[in-house]
């Protein structure tokens, strides 16, 4: 079997993968809503939230007659014998926040921060004239994989939307130049998928023309920066992003089978195909044994199986050296020296330079870290973590430590959040546990459990006692942790659609995640009921649709936001709620407090 012919057929049964964001999540689910969901039904363990006055046993969170306020209505009250008594806000859905009474913000804690996750090309587009960069087009259709137009602007003008929101770092998906062209998407090759995500880097060492300048990125930075809000990159050093058509013409890459250029329009990336074929037609054009694939990466630089390049072995034997979704995997655990790839040597505007006695892992490390060095970027969530050596992991945090301590050295007059570069860890299906990847540098992984657990919290909020319990037990124990939670993702769900839209549930499901131990994460639009987006056959493409500014503007998504915001704003001042001792002051009415050194809160919540 010719590589050609390999490949075809090994995309045909697992291309799914390929519009996968970072395509380490073929375990996932699809995005449909799981038959018989009990939180998709307001009769189903859903309880009525009380408006009536609380009583509420403060146990000795606050001392005898301490003033404290609820931070959602702004209502103060004496303590007398252990207790307070008020009544929720009528729109705080039974929820009392207390905190004393002259609580004065507390200083930021990485385990109590909220995380808000925007795919950037789909979360506000501030400049319209970069929308169509290197050529790229909309498909007139569904746009499923196309780019939307998202950017660093626009992230930028949204920043005072964030801080309002209690936000106190973004994550922002990869800000590098994606591969120019597309591959063919979904099961089917029903649409065109652009690298809009940011997980097909092709020069590490720019941004995308489609988010931005680099002038745009600082500028976001440094604004996230003055509210007070960290900044979060996404990265990836397992693979970089497939050859496309495009690519392989303007980088002079690759080859085509022979006589058939013909077959092609005079921009490569303008191939169609007929009626009779689906967008994964183009191998058909290309010879995966020309001698000019020496012109891409190179063999010394990846696993990719086509020319001479070393084949990769099946990911799921051998995760580190195997290829993710066909994806060329970086060879990050050679020891050997190896020059700048040829394509990078003859492009133009790149910033990549020859090093000196520089294996795989030192170039990607140092391409990641200049971003760190010239911008402040305060983190990274690292994609694919499982995928690559530990070993790899350790020296990136070393290197992003000292770049970070360059930059604050090199701009003394910008503020500046962390002083601790902070990384968390895409390890699919990692829960609330302690494992290795904190020993690799790592200050937290994502926890994947709490998306199904958070369904019966947002039917009602004494459910997540057993859940809220058992983190804080976990990562407060012998070997202190932290995890980072959420509800919605790009790989899996959207809970705005497990509920099936409810208002009243998306209003609810905040106190489940935001009251969690650990450090929280918001999905863009989690807060505004965004809803699932037209996905192909590929059942992941939904959950990346356009930010609902729309439903925000028009106070359509009001309700459910200002609850978010509260509750949000509420976490914000006290990081306790995330990284403090959990304790359980009472059943009925439902209230535990958190406490973390001089951090106190108490949180109720009354039902009929």
């Amino acid at each position: 079997m010719n590589p050609y012919q390999k490949k075809f057929r090994l995309t045909a049964s697992l291309v799914t993968c390929l519009s996968l964001v970072g395509c380490a999540n073929s375990q996932f689910e699809t995005s449909a809503p799981p038959p018989g969901n009990p939180a998709a039904s307001t009769s189903d363990g859903f309880c009525t939230a009380t408006q009536s006055a609380i009583t509420v046993n403060v146990g000795d969170t606050f001392a005898e007659d301490e003033w404290v306020r609820d931070f959602y209505s702004g209502e103060k009250a004496r303590v007398a014998n252990g207790k307070v008594t008020l009544s929720p806000a009528p729109e705080a859905d039974g929820l009392l926040l207390l905190e004393a009474a002259d609580a004065p913000r507390q200083n930021f804690n990485w385990a109590g921060a909220t995380v808000y996750f925007a795919v950037t090309d789909r979360f506000a587009n501030g400049r319209t004239d970069n929308d169509q960069s290197y050529g790229r087009q909309p498909d007139g259709k569904d746009e499923i994989g196309t780019f939307h137009g998202g950017d660093f602007a626009g992230l930028t003008e949204k920043l005072d939307y964030l801080e309002e929101l209690g936000v106190n770092a973004i994550w922002i998906t990869p800000p590098f130049e994606q591969i120019h062209g597309w591959v063919g998407g979904g099961d089917r090759g029903d649409f065109q998928h652009y690298a809009y995500h940011g997980y097909y880097a092709q020069d590490f060492t720019r941004p995308d023309a489609n988010f931005g300048t680099r002038n745009e990125f600082r500028t976001l930075v440094e604004e996230a920066h003055a509210r007070d809000i960290r900044v979060v990159m996404d990265v990836v050093m397992n693979h970089p992003g497939y050859a496309t058509l495009q690519d392989m013409q303007t980088f002079g890459f690759g080859g085509l089978r022979d006589g058939f250029e013909k077959h092609l329009p005079e921009r490569w990336g303008s191939w169609q195909p007929e009626s009779w074929e689906d967008f994964h037609a183009y191998h058909a054009l290309i010879d995966y044994d020309h001698p000019d694939w020496v012109n891409w990466w190179g063999k010394d630089w990846v696993r990719a199986g086509i020319g001479d390049y070393d084949t990769p072995p099946n990911a799921s034997i051998d995760p580190v050296r195997g290829s993710l979704a066909f994806l060329p995997d970086f060879k990050t655990g050679s020891d050997k020296v190896v020059d700048l790839p040829a394509f990078l040597r003859n492009k133009e505007n790149t910033l990549a330079e020859q090093l000196d006695n520089a294996t795989v892992r030192d170039y990607l490390i140092t391409w990641l870290t200049d971003w760190v060095r010239e911008f402040g970027v305060d983190g990274f969530r690292v994609d694919t973590a499982k995928h690559v050596e530990p070993e790899a992991w350790q020296a990136l945090k070393t290197e992003a430590q000292k770049a970070l301590e360059s930059y604050r050295s090199n701009n003394p007059g910008q503020p500046l959040p962390a002083e601790d570069f902070w990384m968390v860890a895409e390890v699919f299906p990692h829960t609330v546990s302690h494992s290795s990847y904190f020993d690799a540098g790592f200050d937290a992984v994502i926890n994947f459990d709490l998306q199904e657990e958070a369904r019966a919290g947002a039917s009602c909020l004494p459910a997540m006692e057993p859940i809220y319990r058992d983190y804080a037990e976990k990562m407060g124990g012998e070997k202190p942790f932290n995890v980072m939670s959420y509800i919605s993702s790009h790989d899996t769900q959207l809970f705005s659609r497990i509920v099936d839209n409810n208002p009243a549930m998306q209003k609810r499901v905040a106190s489940a995640l935001l009251f969690t131990p650990g450090t929280s994460q918001i999905f863009y639009g989690d807060e505004s009921g965004r809803r699932f987006g037209p996905t192909g056959s590929d059942g992941h493409q939904g959950t990346r649709s356009d930010m609902n500014w729309t439903d925000i503007e028009s106070g359509e998504a009001e309700p459910v936001v200002s609850h978010w915001r509260k509750l949000g704003q509420f976490r914000a001042r006290h990081p306790a709620i995330g990284a403090g001792e959990h304790r359980r002051l009472s059943a009925d009415p439902y209230v535990f407090s958190r406490i973390h050194g001089n951090d106190r809160v108490v949180i109720a919540f009354g039902k009929e």
